[in-house]
């Protein structure tokens, strides 16, 4: 089991709070081990690039730096698919352009950082639970059973994109798919749910338009939306904070300003699980969600 250092970004500690709380519960649940990333710095996110492209590999690369040279840890976790990809980006820049790690190590020297030189990964927390638990291990830890659960895994467009960044992916049986993403269903298909055939799974939700553009925003989300409704969907089941602010607040907006609802309740797949694990609602933050899926749940007997 590798030691794992968790990297929560910026959305972890705000908006994405219940994620991190059913996060938190459900690793120590699990029985696995991690400590919190010491000193770390915002990945870049997506504004950073357009001041220039290596700041944003290079902040990436200090928190890499910080996890393997004074934590010693050879993995880093983040939940979050924008932190995820940035410090895949990262990982996959340093190691395929010598010129990059170069810049990348003399920007440290510079600042008195820690060096990054390559020799820790980045795991997403549906790769860990994946490695580290499996279906079966998720199945030996289920107390309630999510009792068929209709739901649609929705993994966002970052998870799987840009492909040549994830080598570990579309490797054949037992990886992960960059086309038809799995793990999550899987995780969740092991703890009572049933994985309905959605279609938009790894579509934009528009996140980056939400300040610039909120009717496209609102679209993307209401395709979504409705392709998960159309399928049969009661929830759709997230694992990233953007992806599911998103998700909750357009859903909202489609009802307040274009009188389109819908009744899909989103709910992060940490706190799916840890309710299969039989830990409380209120202990894996589902009150402190948008969508109030309460009701669904205990007419489930899942709560």
């Amino acid at each position: 089991m590798a030691k794992v250092a968790y990297y929560p970004g910026c959305a972890l500690e705000g908006s994405g709070g219940p994620y991190d709380k059913s996060t938190r519960v459900l690793v120590k649940e699990l029985g696995l081990q991690m400590e919190n990333l010491e000193d770390y710095n915002c990945c870049g996110a997506m504004e950073v690039k357009n001041i220039h492209p290596m700041l944003q590999t290079y902040m990436s690369a200090r928190n890499l730096a910080i996890a393997s040279k004074l934590q010693g840890c050879d993995t880093v976790m983040a939940p979050c698919n924008g932190c995820y990809r940035n410090l895949k980006q990262t990982e996959y820049e340093c190691a395929t352009s010598e010129e990059t790690m170069k810049t990348v190590q003399d920007l440290a020297d510079k600042s008195g950082d820690p060096v990054y030189d390559g020799d820790v990964r980045t795991l997403h927390a549906l790769e860990w639970f994946m490695e580290d638990v499996g279906p079966d291990g998720i199945k030996s830890k289920v107390k309630k059973s999510l009792n068929g659960l209709k739901i649609a895994n929705y993994y966002g467009c970052m998870y799987t994109r840009p492909r040549q960044i994830f080598p570990e992916k579309d490797q054949g049986p037992g990886s992960e798919s960059s086309y038809a993403p799995h793990f999550m269903d899987d995780l969740l298909n092991a703890a009572g749910a049933v994985a309905v055939d959605f279609s938009l799974k790894t579509a934009c939700c528009g996140g980056a338009h939400t300040l610039s553009d909120s009717d496209t925003s609102t679209q993307l989300v209401l395709n979504i939306l409705q392709a998960a409704e159309d399928a049969g969907a009661e929830v759709i089941a997230t694992e990233c904070p953007t992806c599911h602010s998103g998700l909750e607040m357009h859903q909202v907006r489609a009802e307040t300003e274009f009188g389109i609802k819908s009744n899909v309740k989103v709910i992060y797949f940490t706190q799916l699980l840890g309710l299969a694990m039989g830990l409380s609602a209120r202990k894996v933050g589902i009150p402190d969600n948008v969508s109030d899926s309460m009701d669904l749940l205990a007419a489930k007997g899942i709560v």
